[in-house]
């Protein structure tokens, strides 16, 4: 039974008033036991999963944005747990105008007074010209040719860094929701892939340390910590078939609880399901660029020269 006190709940573990409620575990927690109940669970992700060990030098891929300025908060509190560790932060700035001088700044503020080693890489510097010019006449594109170059550039500042590995603020919703993505399209190679997996050098693995965290724990997290910003939205966002995803997973997770972590269960099942040759393609290097392909050109320069580039 839950105990309250002039109306407010308390906490599930001790007698002050709760400042969450998890749905899906049916428990109210106070600050102190939400905060220490977050950190536990991203460090038991980061630690079954193996996703950070002894000597790497982790660069972390920060926005300005609440998923990323949580997981660079988390991981630099959390550092001590493994030996000789690096953190480095890297913001791509796409050249979005009324957009991203406000989050590139933010992302700027944050590692400095984290005193974490910082860097931005532009898109004019990579690929030519900013996002905005790229996607003249292709603005409904948007999501999918960011998305594309944002993962290049990415790699690319990993590399300058001599990363092990990069680690993105994906959280639990952007998860689930890719998840939901990739069967409605009947995408079954996407579904399946692991970023986080070895590959032998070919490529710097992928870690996503607050999969398993909801947003709306994240920016509990964050408002708790003083850290949340108000920050303009991306003004493509009107374009993207995920934003009709969101609304239709929040409605089901409200309604069913859990919905969103046994979509992510599901993932899981079905890649080892589908672990082996019969499954997954061999990659190819890409005859351009050089970088690991499934056919003779990237993703990267297939788009680039569409765009003419």
């Amino acid at each position: 039974m839950n105990q309250k006190v002039r109306g407010a709940s308390l906490c599930s573990r001790c007698d002050e008033p709760a400042v969450v409620f998890q749905r899906d575990a049916r428990r109210h927690l106070c600050a102190v036991h939400f905060m220490a109940d977050l950190e536990s669970r991203v460090t038991d992700t980061i630690k079954t999963r193996r996703m950070i060990m002894e000597g790497d030098r982790v660069v972390v891929a920060i926005s300005g944005g609440k998923d990323s300025t949580a997981l660079l908060l988390l991981l630099s509190r959390l550092l001590p747990a493994w030996q000789n560790v690096q953190l480095i932060a890297i913001t791509i700035d796409e050249g979005i105008a009324g957009y991203r001088e406000a989050t590139v700044k933010a992302a700027e503020d944050l590692a400095h007074r984290l005193g974490i080693e910082y860097h931005c890489i532009a898109f004019p510097d990579l690929f030519g010209d900013s996002l905005d010019v790229l996607l003249k006449g292709r603005e409904t594109l948007a999501c999918s040719i960011c998305g594309i170059l944002r993962r290049k550039a990415l790699v690319v500042a990993a590399q300058r860094a001599g990363a092990t590995k990069l680690a993105t603020g994906h959280n639990l919703d952007d998860e689930a929701q890719s998840v939901f993505m990739n069967a409605l399209r009947g995408d079954l190679p996407r579904l399946i892939r692991n970023s986080g997996a070895d590959s032998k050098g070919r490529f710097i693995p992928r870690i996503k340390p607050l999969s398993f965290i909801s947003e709306k724990e994240i920016a509990a997290y964050l408002v708790l910590k003083n850290a949340w910003n108000e920050l303009p939205e991306c003004p493509y966002t009107r374009y993207a078939l995920r934003r009709e995803v969101r609304s239709i997973l929040s409605d089901f997770e409200y309604r069913h609880p859990g919905t969103m972590l046994h979509l992510m269960e599901s993932k899981e099942k079905i890649e080892r399901s589908c672990a082996g040759p019969l499954f997954s393609a061999p990659l190819r290097t890409c005859r351009t660029c050089g970088d690991p392909s499934s056919g003779d050109l990237c993703q990267v320069c297939l788009l680039l020269r569409s765009l003419g580039r």
